[in-house]
């Protein structure tokens, strides 16, 4: 208190003790990935795609980075933070990456580019091995019925399928057989043999496949100096290191980022630097870091070229993930390249990171961000019926599918978690929004005097703050009492509690659901007496 030491009007400024709580922003985004220049493992703010550009280069053959970076922004994503991985440090020139389809079987060590091997005729195409093995390649019938120009292709490593296609050998078509297997296929080459008009569909048959030639050696390289990541980095660049604050582990100082992604773990696949194991890996070293840190999602991309029967099996006996902090998007899209001027298949982490960010914004973090239209998307690699969704959304993979007349779209909104209680993605952001408010909006309690006046000011600012989110339609409920609960009193605070300097208090809320299946029933009834027709 002030000393007052003569006659007069004084006049004072009252602290009110507490504070409004404000939500938080839940639209940051982290892309861990590869790029030609750069800072090297520096979480880097970029808040439009200039200075992505700027930073780190413009779109790169064999990287997913830049293109992922820029279907966040397409989508409406307005910030996000980029960790650059692998690569010499920035100024120092980086060796380009081989070509996807030169890459060798996945597993094996990744040598530099190699010439196709000897091409065999397959009708009015002809097939060439890019990659080492035994291979051969498989002409079958196609599942169900279907176009005369339908077949399946099957390339094989010795005994064991190694890639599948579902193919055409209809120029025009979505799935023609060169298109497909120059943008999927890691370890053989289709071309024409004939006209246009002349192309058909090969006979079933198998045609033994001639390995290249091994690569020339190359001219020994100056050694890589000390604390120099590699080229192609493996699991451990990607994990990274918190005290170091490289890779995943520099995250940990960003608390503004509320989901991360890592697209170019599928370009170091597709290139066989890394094998799936490796992959796997990283995902969970992905799931682990946003476990750990509690306020962020991890958005998973799926190997490429899966069917609808192979991502059930990669994701219930592959990899199994189990946790309510990651969401799993399949298939593959296609966005227009503009390095190339044609569409390339690139992993959807970095779109549907944008979608999140434009669903925040739009609609608030408590909606599913989902039935929401993919911006930049002119197909998709695989198109999902909604017989294969019915196998596939209830173990949680969100599928992306083509609507005639409405465009390529999210549809589904889950987590990866068992849990029914953390189902729905919009849960589990929705807490992680309130959660980080909360811890945010309440710091002016340290230190303060732990009575029954600190406790009321505490449900009073909390309670403000959640009414409020129930007006906004966030929770469930027709009245405020329904929809949530604030609890701070002698029961949550007792004496031995007080004593150890602590001060409790219990909130529940009741967030909204998404109505994920909308059923609408149907009855004929007599228009005489309004009773229903037997």
């Amino acid at each position: 208190m002030p000393s007052y030491l003569s006659p007069g009007v004084y006049v004072e400024e009252v602290a009110s003790g507490s504070r409004p709580i404000e939500g938080v922003g839940t639209s940051v985004a982290a892309f861990v990935g590869l790029a030609p220049t750069g800072p090297l493992n520096e979480p880097t703010l970029v808040t439009n795609w200039t200075q992505y550009v700027a930073a780190f280069g413009d779109f790169t053959d064999g990287y997913y980075l830049a293109h992922s970076v820029y279907g966040f922004f397409n989508n409406g994503g307005t910030a996000a933070y980029v960790v650059r991985v692998g690569g010499a440090p920035e100024g120092a020139s980086d060796t380009a990456p081989a070509a996807a389809n030169a890459a060798p079987v996945s597993g094996s060590a990744a040598p530099a580019a190699l010439p196709p091997g000897e091409p065999r005729q397959l009708g009015t195409f002809t097939v060439s091995a890019v990659a080492p093995g035994s291979l051969s390649v498989e002409v079958a019938d196609p599942e169900g019925d279907g176009p005369a120009e339908r077949f399946k292709l099957i390339v094989k490593d010795g005994d064991t399928v190694a890639e599948t296609f579902d193919v055409t050998a209809k120029k025009s078509g979505r799935n023609y057989v060169v298109t497909q297997v120059k943008e999927r296929s890691r370890l053989i080459a289709v071309q024409e043999a004939a006209p246009a008009a002349q192309l058909a569909r090969p006979d079933n048959q198998t045609v033994a496949l001639v390995a290249p030639a091994p690569a020339p050696a190359a001219p020994a390289s100056p050694a890589v100096p000390s604390g120099t990541a590699a080229a192609h980095p493996g699991p451990a660049e990607y994990l990274g290191d918190s005290a170091d604050r490289t890779g995943f582990g520099g995250l940990e100082a960003v608390d503004e980022v509320s989901m991360v992604a890592v697209p170019d773990l599928m370009a170091a696949y597709q290139r066989g630097a890394i094998d799936l194991e490796a992959v796997k890996a990283v995902q969970l070293g992905l799931i682990a870091h946003c476990e750990l840190m509690g306020d962020r999602v991890a958005v998973i991309d799926p190997p490429p070229g899966l069917n609808a029967r192979q991502i059930r099996v990669w994701r219930q006996e592959t990899a199994g993930y189990d946790s309510k902090y990651a969401a799993l998007y399949y298939p593959w899209i296609k966005a227009f390249d503009p390095a190339t001027g044609q569409t390339r298949t690139i992993p959807p982490s970095g779109h549907i990171a944008g979608i999140w960010a434009r669903n925040d914004f739009e609609r608030g973090v408590h909606k599913a961000p989902a039935n929401e239209v993919v911006r930049g998307a002119v197909d998709l690699e695989i198109q999902i019926t909604r017989g294969e969704q019915d196998l596939l959304n209830p173990i949680g993979v969100n599928c992306i599918r083509a609507f005639p007349g409405r465009g390529i779209r999210v549809w589904g909104a889950r987590t990866l978690s068992s849990d029914p209680a953390w189902r729905y993605l919009n849960v589990r952001r929705y807490f992680n929004y309130l959660e980080e408010s909360i811890l945010i909006g309440t710091q002016w309690v340290v230190f303060e005097p732990n009575d029954h006046a600190l406790w009321a000011r505490i449900r009073r600012n909390v309670s403000a703050f959640l009414v409020n989110e129930w007006r906004n339609g966030a929770l469930f409920g027709a009245r405020p009492e329904e929809a949530y609960y604030v609890k701070c009193d002698e029961e949550t605070n007792p004496q031995e509690s007080v004593d150890l300097g602590r001060v409790i208090c219990e909130i529940g809320i009741a967030p909204v659901k998404p109505a994920e299946f909308v059923i609408f029933r149907l009855a004929q009834f007599s228009s005489g007496n309004g009773e229903l027709e037997e």
